[in-house]
């Protein structure tokens, strides 16, 4: 639907188209929380920002609206288009209908639960053991961590860009949808464990909880002569939340005990 309105566009006006949850304020990372990235059998891409900057003319546009435009879509839609002045007479006037947009994205909350999901078990038994045994971390299997919405909205995954932006800048932290830590990833810290007792290194993956609300609304290219502007009209909130996976980290939790768990 979005295509057919920038294609009628474009025929009408010219217009181109050339365990623990800590409060994250750039989140301290707990001394048990370690960087596996080099360490990661499993090759992650980098998640960068997907944020545009806005080009001369999509940021004149954005600015003559009265609700805050943040949606990268919608400023690539801007930035790949252009309004020829030459075209406009003084007594022209058009209204464009640009679609129904998630338009902004309002940070409530950032949290970060350290131990979101667990992802592996490092066990050794030596309550027949005369002396000390050490063990390290070691992926048993591989292991893939999804993060989500908390619920079903429109333009999901628009919102989930805007999100993951405001999450990422709130925490410095290395946020995705989706990581993987492979089969054999490992660390070289080691973990002693007393002899006559039994010995769990568990590992998980930890996960920012991003709250909010999003702001929709219908967009409309306004042109009158030779201004132009952008109004947005039945404007409307709704709130959501979202698990975020942090990339290429785990969190380690050591325990002995004299009886298994």
């Amino acid at each position: 639907m979005r295509k057919w309105m920038l294609v009628s566009m474009a025929l009408l006006l010219s217009i181109s188209f050339s365990s623990s949850v800590f409060a994250a304020n750039k989140a301290k990372v707990p001394s048990s929380v370690l960087d596996i990235s080099k360490d990661n059998t499993y090759p992650n891409p980098t998640q960068d920002l997907p944020y545009l900057q806005p080009s001369e003319f999509a940021k004149s546009l954005i600015e003559t609206s009265k609700i805050q435009i943040d949606n990268p879509d919608l400023i690539r839609l801007l930035n790949e288009s252009s309004v020829s002045d030459n075209q406009l007479s003084i007594g022209y006037r058009a209204t464009i209908y640009l679609g129904q947009w998630a338009l902004n994205y309002e940070s409530n909350e950032t949290a970060v639960n350290w131990e979101y999901q667990k992802i592996n078990t490092n066990f050794f038994d030596n309550r027949g053991g005369k002396s000390s045994i050490q063990i390290h971390y070691k992926q048993e299997s591989q292991k893939q961590i999804k993060g989500g919405l908390t619920a079903h909205i429109p333009d999901e995954e628009d919102v989930k860009k805007m999100m993951l932006i405001k999450a990422m800048k709130k925490t410095s932290l290395p946020l995705s949808f989706q990581t993987i830590i492979g089969t054999g990833t490992k660390k070289d810290q080691v973990y002693n464990i007393p002899a006559k007792r039994l010995g769990y290194l568990n590992a998980y993956a930890p996960a920012v909880n991003e709250k909010g609300k999003v702001t929709y609304g219908e967009v409309y290219l306004v042109l009158k002569g030779n201004k132009r502007k952008i109004v947005v009209k039945n404007v409307t909130s709704q709130g959501i939340g979202a698990w975020i996976p942090v990339q290429d980290h785990a969190s380690f939790g050591f325990t002995v005990s004299e009886q298994p768990r």
